[in-house]
């Protein structure tokens, strides 16, 4: 057991790290691979490979070195995360542009690249790294206003935003606008602004209906189901009926073997067949109580950066949750999005470990200014006030301090 007179990098871990938020996010995990075990062997059957446990076998090869990459970025100093983002996302930066041009065109977007036999997607590391670079121009912007920051990060969003539309992903690029919005409204925008950022947004998301066929196809299929196909969201509203409270059993689901994304963008479909609502409801828990434990300490922050960066890490993990299950009870259209750490998929498991484990690192118990101050003043080791030094006066004369004679 380690002590809190320990002064190793470990000990200093253990005792400063959230540990409740630590755990929070490793039981999501667990949850990931019993609903792989689940949801991915009719996957497998119907799309032809031998072996049934596929997935689940790649899913938990990717889980090993996504805990890595949480715990070890947990480690790490504010300025350190700043560092290592710029850089992340340079080069994902790039590699999301490659996608546009040598990118395999798949239900017809290039958002995937082949590299090493490891298909990646750019757009989901980009997202963690996004964040952290945003949440530090805004900080920049309420300690130094002479700084055109908020400029840089309207700047950086239309960045992002360019490849992201290009692609198409109206799905991530919405995600990140919604967490931009969120750290320029925290960070004192003003109402013009708030009111013309949303203008742009609707004005945005109208010409996507307009002149984007799927995109058109999708919100119309959301709001009339009768105007097209509804095939995948069908599948999950029996699964829902067919679980009930206790669902069906584990293994005994019949419309996971119906729904063609059920170990991903439906997983919580098959949980609500097999193991029912009450399930559902307890995921629902863990993300809350990961979401409203991070916004805790974000609002006990004293330093801006850290507020924002852990408050824009929590947003971004819970609309991305919030989304896909939105779409799984048909109250949002589809969107293609995973379920965090619950959904198969290498790329999205590493990337969300990789914002998980910055956000444990800003919400560390930190010594504040006056903790600070007190630590480096000397300490006194008696309770009794220290004696005035007794100094020899020149010539003889009585000592400086001492009583002088009667």
């Amino acid at each position: 057991m380690m002590s809190r007179a320990d002064r190793t990098v470990l000990s200093e871990w253990w005792w400063t790290v959230d540990r409740a938020l630590l755990a929070g996010l490793f039981t999501l995990m667990v949850i990931g691979i019993i609903l792989c075990l689940a949801a991915s062997p009719a996957v497998a059957a119907r799309i032809g490979i031998d072996d049934p446990f596929h997935f689940v076998n790649r899913q938990v090869m990717f889980l090993i070195p996504a805990a890595f990459v949480m715990l070890a970025t947990s480690f790490l100093s504010p300025r350190s995360i700043r560092r290592v983002c710029m850089v992340v996302f340079a080069i994902f930066f790039v590699l999301l542009l490659a996608t546009l041009v040598i990118g395999p065109e798949v239900k017809g977007a290039r958002r995937w690249l082949t590299v090493a036999g490891i298909t990646v997607q750019p757009s989901e590391f980009i997202k963690p790294a996004f964040v952290i670079l945003a949440a530090w121009l805004f900080s920049e912007s309420t300690k130094r206003p002479e700084m055109p920051a908020q400029l840089l990060a309207i700047g950086l969003l239309a960045l992002v935003l360019g490849p992201l539309v290009k692609q198409p992903d109206f799905g991530q690029s919405l995600l990140i606008s919604l967490v931009w919005g969120s750290l320029f409204f925290i960070s004192g925008l003003r109402w013009i602004w708030m009111f013309g950022l949303v203008g742009v947004g609707i004005g945005g998301g109208t010409i996507a209906y307009f002149t984007v066929s799927h995109v058109h196809k999708r919100i119309s299929r959301f709001l009339n189901p009768e105007s097209g196909d509804t095939y995948q969201i069908d599948a999950a509203l029996n699964s829902f009926r067919n679980g009930g409270w206790f669902g069906q059993g584990p293994g005994e689901g019949t419309m996971k073997r119906l729904l063609p994304d059920g170990h991903t963008d439906f997983v919580f479909a098959v949980a609500g067949e097999e193991f029912g609502i009450i399930l559902c409801l307890i995921i629902l828990t863990l993300f809350a109580f990961i979401i409203l434990r991070a916004l805790n300490r974000a609002q006990h922050e004293t330093d801006p950066f850290a507020r924002f960066a852990v408050t824009g890490l929590a947003l971004l993990f819970g609309l991305q949750a919030s989304i896909n299950m939105a779409v799984n009870v048909h109250i949002a259209p589809a969107k293609g999005m995973t379920l965090p750490f619950i959904s198969y998929g290498g790329s999205s498991l590493i990337s969300l470990a990789f914002g998980m484990g910055m956000l444990i690192a800003l919400s560390r118990k930190r010594p504040g200014a006056a903790a600070l101050a007190a630590l480096s003043e000397p300490r006194q080791l008696t309770g009794t006030p220290r004696a005035t030094p007794k100094t020899a006066a020149p010539y003889g004369g009585p000592a400086e301090g001492a009583p002088s004679p009667a």
